[in-house]
């Protein structure tokens, strides 16, 4: 049931993301998005610095010298947002007053209607795939302003099957009915239990479309409050521990493990190719998602 105050939430999370929008798209958003989607020209003898994902192997082995496809673009690219909206993206400390967002559902909203404003007003065409551990929704991919309203409103208010999470799932899913090579943001707190299979999952898309990762985050799981004894539970399990925050050893604990956490996330994408950058709700966060974008960019050899 939608609540009362429906339609002045989704206008001012909509004029949030347009704001945004336009923040980056002062800068050269545009250039994240140009030149993604390629239609096969010919082929070229390869020189040191091209990408070696380019070879033509079936030309490489015939000439017996290697060669690289070059590639024409397409006027219009397909921009897919793949949002994880597990129960762990109802949490959110941060002061409604000044936070970038509320929680990391909304912060996630923000983003996502952003990179679709963004999309829509280069040309593209921008579709949504809302997961838990199954696929909740998907919007098939438009170009309209009225488009994104629409994917704003599934973002926030779509009714979920489920708590859990499975990003292997959603990417399965992606690859089945996206064909095309696609630009695919994957936003995620990234906290699936199945690793391995997601990992796996995200690296093979990531040769069949070109991903980016967006970590959202609150600052409580980086920083744990001197409150005395309090009890957690888990969005996702409903798994409840106590804990003695006024223990110093207690939230240093806390800290070391998101910090060893995020380490082992960011040699992961590494690993993969795939780019990552965290977002926080309490942080100004479009500058330094330009600035990503701007370097995603920069890594492709035209």
């Amino acid at each position: 049931m939608l609540p009362p105050d429906y339609a002045l939430r989704l206008r001012k999370m909509e004029v949030r993301a347009r704001l945004v929008s336009e923040q980056l798209l002062g800068g050269r958003l545009g250039s994240i998005f140009k030149g993604r989607g390629m239609d096969f020209a010919d082929v070229r003898e390869y020189v040191p610095g091209d990408d070696v994902r380019r070879i033509d192997w079936n030309v490489t082995a015939r000439l017996r010298k290697p060669f690289i496809k070059r590639h024409i673009e397409e006027r219009e690219l397909v921009v897919m947002l793949l949002v994880d909206a597990s129960g762990s993206g109802h949490f959110g400390t941060a002061d409604p007053a000044s936070a970038a967002a509320e929680t990391k559902r909304e912060l996630a909203a923000i983003v996502a209607g952003a990179l679709a404003f963004g999309a829509v007003r280069q040309g593209d065409r921008v579709g949504l795939l809302l997961f838990t551990d199954r696929v909740e929704r998907h919007v098939p991919q438009r170009k309209s302003r009225s488009h994104v309203t629409r994917m704003l409103h599934e973002l926030l208010y779509c009714p979920l099957q489920s708590k859990g999470t499975s990003i292997s799932a959603a990417l399965r899913y992606l690859n089945h009915v996206v064909t095309k090579p696609a630009l695919v943001f994957v936003l995620s707190d990234f906290e699936d239990v199945d690793e391995a299979s997601w990992v796996r999952e995200i690296r093979a898309t990531n040769r069949r479309h070109e991903v980016i990762g967006l970590r959202l985050m609150d600052r409580r799981e980086w920083e744990l409050p001197d409150i005395g004894w309090a009890l957690f539970q888990d969005s996702e399990t409903g798994e409840i521990v106590e804990l003695d925050t006024s223990d110093p050893e207690v939230r240093a604990g806390w800290r070391n493990t998101t910090e060893e956490r995020d380490r082992e996330l960011v040699a992961t994408f590494k690993t993969g190719g795939v780019p990552l950058l965290s977002v926080r709700t309490d942080e100004k966060w479009p500058q330094r998602l330009q600035q990503f974008l701007d370097h995603c960019a920069g890594r492709r050899i035209a």
